[in-house]
């Protein structure tokens, strides 16, 4: 790939993100054109100021001391056979040299970004003719003053741009060079405010209706050099202003200097997770204003809806969180100074993630920076995929290890992909990155035979944790850590079974029965009572069949003492929440699961959505009451962690869920709370769709389902709705 090419930079000085451009001319028997290229940063590539694709913040961002990805565009359509042709590089700083992490941390992977390119040409004799970046090309300038991805991006479109420089040229490191696999970032939806208004100091404000990730595009005529700042938050203050503080340092401001003409432009060396933007300057040009939303190009394929408006709410912003959290990655946030690819967001909410979307492409991507970086730290999963996060420890003056659920996603995604999309090559590829994360993790239990002494994140934001101290949860961080571990020896064992790997099976199947065994002596007493007295620990117990037969039952019956005492609100965090409706479903304490699931009291899934939320919380309590906003260091409004109760909605109250990977046989059961009136859910899967809908009349508990399937799909009917259930046409 790209033989020939160097990477060109900027020369020393050079404000702002630079063009390099070279002008080629097109003989006259072209038949194809392809125009390869890698960036450390972003690129925007042009042909004669026209842009070769709809993808944007390409390539998105990869571990680049590991993988540098290369985009390929064909690019025949864009070039006119006997004339000369303009080729251009935009290139911004993105995530190879902005701004990274809470820190200040800049320049991650290099001081300033670059590009290598070729562009190859055939002809109609077979020859052929590549144009690689070399000392021949030129920098320019762009109206692009300053970009980053927390910051924001200036663009001045009064700015003089015809000056040309000499390229700096560097060898490029081809044996980091990949083919870009993933889907790209695109512009998925544009929306108009639903609302705007002046505020008191002069700005104006619109509301977009929905939190979402992207930016604003403007339309503008004003004077020449006139100024629009736009700043963006998710939430308003009850004083009616931007709430900034959740975006901790990230500036999140754009900056539009106008030309005096007409002007449309969009930031797209940045982006933003908001669902209003303040534009100051606004009163004194003419035009309007839309979001732009971004993200990776995922196909839908899982549905859901129901009679209850606030769960169907609820389940909307399941979707959107989503949406907005896989910008390239799957990260935590879209917004503050972080969006990282925190590894224990995604090993919770791969299943939900891999029903609502098409992930297999994405996360395989993901997957492989994970491995990646993995085997440059000998085996220890990073805290954030890519690592961002260097050497950075919670605990002062330690090195980073090993973390329950954060680490496991190592092998927690690879088997949601498994059972998602029934391709066991994602376990083969992932195979000695799923091994060494529980070798190393075995090598560090204590004489005690569990995972007791290494720093954990545990049941992380616990709700009664105070704000400033996310890690004072009630579960015990030792027995949340061998909890996790079991679930992945066991995942692990399943794996080498599918890959028949008989003798690996036997191995870890083994190793994981030792566990259990010492998880009991650790934690359990004979009664079922777990000595972590604590709903999240009951819960990833009986879910990850650490108890089983009557002890899962006891620790079913405290589990629901303990939902009861509470008042069926939520006491558990991103470790346990997403396991309490199924342990209570597992163990027969279904009304309770549904007292949990439909709770509209703080802390609970329901209770942000009374408080006007379009996507799901970092917290439970992101905004308090009285409208303020959580004391919290972290504070965001879009994160999708809390959503993993998702799975068990589509499962259990939709009644759609899967008996074999890929779809291939499914049971249809559907245990709807009471007053719950329809259901609807439904997914594509390969063999093609399958639906599932149930209803029931008025003052009726009996619910009549339809049910739909395509030619290859089994399908199994739960006895308790077997003499009612239909099945339809697809």
């Amino acid at each position: 790939m790209l033989e020939g090419a160097w990477m060109l930079r900027a020369p020393e000085g050079f404000e702002g993100a630079p063009a390099f451009v070279r002008e080629v001319v097109v003989p006259a028997d072209l038949v194809s054109a392809t125009l390869e290229i890698a960036v450390q940063g972003l690129v925007e590539a042009r042909v004669d100021g026209r842009p070769v694709t709809e993808d944007v913040l390409v390539p998105g961002w990869s571990a680049y001391q590991h993988r540098m990805r290369v985009v390929s565009y064909d690019v025949t359509g864009h070039l006119i056979q006997a004339a000369r042709h303009r080729i251009e590089l935009s290139v911004g700083n993105g995530w190879f040299c902005g701004r990274l992490g809470w820190m200040g941390q800049r320049a991650r992977y290099g001081e300033r970004p670059g590009a290598a390119a070729v562009l190859t040409l055939r002809f109609a004799d077979a020859s052929g003719l590549r144009i690689a970046t070399d000392e021949r090309w030129d920098a320019m300038r762009t109206a692009t003053v300053a970009d980053d991805l927390y910051d924001g991006q200036t663009i001045d479109l009064s700015r003089e741009l015809d000056e040309r420089h000499p390229v700096q040229t560097e060898p490029l490191d081809r044996s980091v060079l990949v083919p870009f696999q993933g889907p790209p970032i695109r512009r998925n939806e544009r929306r108009a405010p639903v609302e705007s208004w002046r505020d008191a100091d002069g700005g104006s404000v619109f509301d977009f209706g929905q939190n979402l990730v992207g930016w604003v595009r403007v339309r503008a005529r004003g004077p020449r050099g006139h100024r629009l700042v736009i700043q963006h938050a998710e939430v308003l203050d009850p004083d009616g202003r931007l709430a900034l503080r959740p975006l901790r340092s990230a500036r999140a401001e754009d900056v539009i200097v106008l030309s005096g003409g007409a002007d449309d432009v969009e930031p797209v060396f940045t982006f933003h997770g908001f669902r209003y933007a303040r534009i100051q300057g606004w009163d004194e040009v003419e035009g309007d204003v839309e979001a732009v939303i971004v993200g990776s190009a995922l196909g839908r394929t899982g549905r859901f809806s129901c009679s209850d408006p606030a769960l169907d709410r609820f389940h909307r912003n399941v979707v959107w969180s989503l949406r907005g959290n896989t910008v390239g990655i799957p990260t935590d946030c879209p917004q503050r100074d972080e969006r990282l690819g925190w590894t224990g967001d995604i090993a919770v909410f791969a299943p939900t993630a891999c029903f609502l979307f098409d992930m297999d492409g994405f996360l395989r991507e993901w997957l492989t920076d994970l491995r990646a970086e993995q085997s440059a730290a000998d085996g220890r999963v990073p805290y954030v995929v890519p690592d961002a996060l260097p050497g950075w420890s919670v605990r002062s003056g330690e090195q980073p290890e090993s973390v329950a659920i954060w680490s496991d996603a190592a092998v927690w995604v690879p088997w949601a992909l498994w059972e998602a999309y029934g391709d066991a090559t994602v376990l083969a590829d992932s195979w000695d990155s799923m091994t060494a994360h529980v070798e190393r993790v075995l090598g560090r239990l204590s004489p005690r035979g569990v995972w007791e002494d290494d720093f954990q994140f545990g049941d992380w934001l616990d709700p009664t944790a105070p704000p400033d101290d996310p890690f004072q949860a009630i579960a015990d961080p030792g027995a949340i850590a061998t909890l996790a571990l079991f679930r992945s020896l066991r995942r692990v064992a399943a794996a080498a079974v599918v890959l028949g790997r008989t003798r690996d099976a036997r191995r870890w199947t083994a190793r994981a029965e030792r566990l259990r065994r010492d998880f009991h002596r650790a934690y359990a007493d004979e009664g079922g009572r777990l000595h972590s007295d604590a709903p999240a620990v009951y819960a990833l117990a009986i879910v990850f069949a650490v108890v089983e037969g009557d002890q899962a039952q006891a620790a079913g019956e405290r589990l629901a003492h303990l939902v009861r005492a509470a008042d069926h609100r939520v006491i558990a965090g991103f470790a346990g929440a997403p396991y309490l409706c199924d342990a209570l479903t597992m163990t027969g304490h279904l009304d309770d699961a549904h007292a949990l699931l439909m709770n509209r009291s703080t802390p609970g899934w329901l209770a942000p959505v009374l408080l006007g939320a379009t996507t799901v919380w970092e917290r439970w309590d992101s905004l308090l009451p009285d409208g303020t906003v959580n004391p919290g260091e972290m504070t965001s409004f879009n994160h999708y962690a809390l959503g993993a109760v998702a799975d068990w909605i589509h499962r259990v109250v939709g009644g759609l869920s899967s008996l074999a990977p890929g779809w291939r046989r499914v049971r249809i059961d559907p245990r709807p709370p009471a007053g719950m009136s329809w259901a609807r859910t439904s997914i594509e899967t390969a063999a093609g769709t399958i639906r599932v809908s149930w209803h029931r009349e008025q003052g009726s508990d009996d619910l009549q389902v339809e049910y739909s399937a395509p030619d290859g799909v089994d399908v199994e009917l739960a006895p308790a709705v077997a003499a009612r259930a239909r099945r339809v046409a697809g």
